[in-house]
């Protein structure tokens, strides 16, 4: 059940490329990163108000600069220089990612079944983002290695507080304190590129404020809630690989609001990588509903 909730942030958070390039195009991505994260870290504070403990301030600073600041600056660097569904589709590649982390720092192995799925992953998104056959930004790829990293390490921290802090505590203070590191860095940017930024403001549209209620409430607000929540009760690969849905949503909402296409091979490529993302869960499940059965009969 938890890996169906799961699927409903990452659903969420798979709509950021298409409606960003839909809605926000021609937005700076730090700013992009502070109208996400401040104020939705404001709007959770005054939900339920929460202030960390003396001792938990470095923890969280550091936690809001790799989770929030760095992974929201890359996640719309990639949003407005890849296409919708290969930024979703790339970023089902965290699971194997994850169990590489878990493996090297924390000696926890992966089962034979995660380690093929995780070969299989990496062998079709070698052919997915292979140059010969479809033309991506080096920018933009690199910001989703980058973003992968950031997601790894930024959930084992918040999987290791979950005894500490109050999740709440967690996610409201994590996006405050991202959002005012990125809140700084956009407005270092905005002394050297003013023009840039006057435009955003001057040229203010209704398209982009759904775009900015969007990203902010239902991405981020309620995404982010989720997902802090679900972590205090499920493994970080486990999480991962209800990030299924991300994809799902990058290549729907592709389609739809950008008008998106690829090849038949590509999309094969895409559901194959699906497929493998959700192979351990779904061996997994049926290992578990063996041994009940077998239980329920002796």
């Amino acid at each position: 059940m938890n890996i169906l909730l799961a699927m409903i942030p990452a659903f969420f958070w798979g709509t950021t490329y298409a409606v960003t390039q839909y809605t926000l195009a021609d937005w700076p991505p730090l700013l992009l990163g502070a109208f996400r994260a401040l104020p939705a870290g404001l709007i959770l504070l005054a939900i339920k108000p929460s202030l960390p403990s003396k001792g938990d301030w470095q923890i969280l600073f550091s936690l809001g600069l790799i989770n929030i600041a760095t992974f929201f600056g890359l996640i719309f660097v990639m949003a407005l220089t890849l296409p919708s569904a290969i930024s979703g589709v790339g970023m089902i590649s965290v699971p194997v990612f994850a169990m590489l982390y878990n493996w090297l720092g924390n000696k926890h192995r992966p089962s034979l079944t995660q380690t093929l799925s995780g070969a299989a992953l990496i062998a079709l998104a070698w052919m997915l983002f292979d140059p010969a056959s479809i033309s991506l930004s080096p920018l933009g790829l690199s910001a989703m290695l980058g973003a992968i990293m950031c997601i790894v390490v930024g959930s084992s921290i918040t999987k290791s507080l979950g005894n500490r802090i109050h999740w709440w505590t967690v996610l409201t203070w994590q996006l405050i304190l991202g959002g005012l590191c990125l809140s700084i860095a956009a407005g270092v940017q905005a002394t050297m590129e003013p023009d840039k930024y006057a435009a955003v403001f001057e040229q203010m549209t209704l398209t982009n404020i759904y775009g900015l209620v969007w990203v902010v409430g239902l991405n981020t607000a309620f995404g982010y809630g989720m997902y802090v929540w679900l972590l205090q009760r499920m493994s970080v690969v486990d999480f991962t690989f209800g990030g299924i849905a991300n994809p799902i949503a990058g290549i729907v909402c592709g389609l739809i609001l950008l008008g998106e296409s690829f090849t038949p091979f590509q999309y094969s490529l895409m559901f194959g990588m699906i497929v493998m993302s959700l192979m351990p869960q779904i061996v997994l499940t049926l290992r578990q509903h063996r041994l009940r059965a077998a239980a329920v009969s002796q």
